[in-house]
């Protein structure tokens, strides 16, 4: 029986290293600063870090670009969002920050990111359920996901 109980504990901390020796080895991303591009279709600016265009809401939902939601600060680091739209449908989502105060927290998010996205591109909205035993970093994820689709206008 203890015999099982090390086995277990090894097994589980070679998973850990192995998920942050992943994480560790992914390129990380910077988001550029603030800039405003104008359409040509004369609705307005996009700005806050967002590009892309936007039609007239009678028209239907014309949206397009990239759109990085604000930092979310949560008590084991900060996330953030980032969605990319075509003709007003998010079609990927990626998240350039996630919490990252210290190897479990890091571990909980890279298992929590790829379920927090497949949700996010099913609802095409900030209203997903959370990940269990990642609750903070759930929130943190809706949060930022909110702020990019608030900038999207969608």
């Amino acid at each position: 029986m203890r015999a099982r109980a090390v086995l277990g504990g090894v097994l589980s901390s070679v998973a850990v290293l192995v998920i942050g020796w992943q994480v560790g080895g992914q390129t990380v991303t910077t988001a550029s600063p603030p800039t405003s591009t104008s359409d040509t279709s004369g609705s307005g600016t996009s700005g806050s870090g967002a590009s892309g265009t936007s039609g007239s809401a009678a028209s239907g939902s014309t949206t397009s670009g990239t759109f990085l939601g604000a930092v979310a600060q949560t008590r084991y680091g900060p996330v953030q969002v980032r969605i990319v739209v075509s003709d007003g449908t998010i079609t990927d989502v990626t998240a350039p920050q996630l919490t990252d105060a210290d190897g479990r927290s890091v571990a909980i998010s890279a298992q929590a990111a790829p379920v927090l996205r497949q949700e996010a591109l099913q609802a095409q909205s900030a209203q997903i359920q959370a990940v269990s035993g990642a609750t903070f970093t759930s929130e943190g994820y809706t949060t930022s996901l909110q702020s990019a689709i608030d900038q999207a206008g969608l």
